[in-house]
């Protein structure tokens, strides 16, 4: 799964392996911060001069935002503002540069020149920096932790958010670190799963954190939980949950900050400041939770379940309270469809519709009923992005190849395909300023699209 968390996440292992360079590198240990309870970090840092920054500019610069971590700044997978020739017969993407990366199901976190993301070297467990233009290396921040499970292979499984000139990750057995974004010094780190008193799951931690105001939450299966984003201090932990490899998503119903999370026993939200439970929701029927939610209007939600062999279904919430003070949620089920059943591939949503993988098939549902529009195209358990401005869903199939699919209600229709990638892909795609990036756990790139 290019899980929660990404990640996200989930079971699957390259068919083959190429042999990758380790970076020449020296360890510090970074002294102990004054905040109790804080982990010191082991840092691998470049030996002098072995670390390429590309040319015309020495020191990485951190600009805006363009992409804030999972999914983009919303956790939705949209990206507004961008319209590309759809041809791609006549005018396909251009590949910019390739190279080989380490194992792992992270996507990217973007800002200005550069992008973060994580991967297993060796028995290191990394965060990297590498510079967008020309994806040679900047910076990266090492672990002496591996992870593997026979389905999904060796890694880290979340995706890297940058907040404030930070960049915060959680690795795949439970290690979130909080990284200057310019050179990668440690500002914090501790073990979030010793925090939750949470063992290790089948597939590792798979989410990716989330910044609210001034606290970062993590989910380590189905307990979240809350750092200051300054020193790493605890702030709260939420109630302990059944098993989860979804990442916690931040919601504004009726004026209230919420951070939901999807669980093995259906769904949570819990106040942002405080870690109260503001409501609950049981699905019994299910027990692997892996993609996102999602808010849409009137105060709804869609939640999803599945089972340890595929999705079941996608529901949607209605949430009201008393008024605008009262603590206590009240939650009306309106619906819930097996007409778009994700597993641990993201849907989007757009216009009324819900778009996602029916298994390894591309669907389209109704938000007013659940009902289903269309069911077409095979692309295995692939990723998507939306592009909003002009209706048109970039879908990355499993078996690493580029697909253009109209995101609209009448019948399903491709619009264009693209080789991209060599082997399994289940990584999230991102594209910042015309710019597609892409990985799995063997290589990443980056194309231009065509405008």
């Amino acid at each position: 799964m290019a899980c929660s968390g990404g990640s996200r996440n989930s079971p699957g292992a390259g068919r083959r392996q190429q042999k990758i360079a380790f970076w020449p590198r020296r360890r510090r240990v970074v002294p102990p911060t004054s905040t109790p309870g804080v982990t010191p970090a082991v840092v691998a840092t470049s030996e002098p001069g072995s670390t390429p920054t590309g040319p015309a500019t020495s020191e990485p610069v951190v600009a805006g935002v363009e992409w804030a971590g999972f999914r983009g700044s919303d956790r939705d997978g949209v990206v507004r503002g961008l319209r590309i020739n759809t041809d791609w017969s006549t005018a396909p993407p251009v590949e910019l540069w390739r190279r080989p990366v380490g194992p792992g199901w992270s996507s990217f976190a973007v800002s200005g020149d550069l992008f973060y993301t994580q991967e297993q070297r060796g028995e290191e467990e990394m965060v990297a920096c590498y510079r967008l233009s020309i994806g040679e290396p900047v910076w990266r921040h090492s672990d002496p932790v591996r992870f593997w499970e026979s389905n999904g292979g060796a890694g880290p499984r979340g995706t890297p958010t940058i907040h404030n000139g930070r960049v915060f990750a959680l690795g795949a057995t439970g290690i979130i670190n909080a990284l200057d974004a310019r050179t990668g010094a440690v500002i914090w780190s501790r073990n979030a799963a010793t925090d939750n008193e949470r063992a290790l799951p089948g597939w590792g931690f798979t989410s990716s954190p989330i910044v609210v105001d001034d606290v970062v939450i993590v989910a380590t299966s189905g307990t979240m939980s809350a750092y200051d984003t300054a020193t790493g201090a605890p702030r709260w932990i939420g109630p302990r949950q059944l098993g989860s490899y979804s990442s916690p998503h931040f919601v504004t119903i009726d004026g209230g900050s919420q951070v939901l999370l999807l669980t093995g026993s259906g769904a949570v939200s819990l106040a942002t400041a405080t870690g109260e439970v503001l409501w609950q929701h049981d699905w019994p029927d299910g027990g692997t939770t892996i993609v996102q939610p999602a808010a849409i209007s009137g105060g709804d939600v869609l939640i999803n379940t599945a089972s340890a062999m595929g999705g079941l279904g996608i529901r949607r919430l209605h949430l009201t309270r008393p008024s605008t003070t009262a603590a206590t949620w009240t939650v009306e089920e309106r619906w819930t469809s097996n007409g778009l059943k994700p597993y641990f591939n993201d849907f989007v949503v757009h216009k009324g519709q819900a778009f996602g993988f029916d298994g390894a098939i591309l669907s389209s549902i109704n938000l007013e009923d659940g009902k289903r529009n269309w069911k077409g195209g095979r692309y295995g358990n692939g990723q998507m992005l939306l592009l909003a401005d002009q209706d048109v869903l970039l879908v990355l199939s499993e078996e690493g190849e580029l697909a253009l699919v109209s995101a609209t209600t009448d019948k399903f229709t491709e619009l264009a395909r693209f080789p991209a990638l060599n082997s399994k892909a289940w990584n999230h795609p991102v594209i910042v300023g015309g710019i597609l990036l892409l990985r799995n756990s063997e290589e990443m790139a980056a194309f231009r699209l065509p405008r």
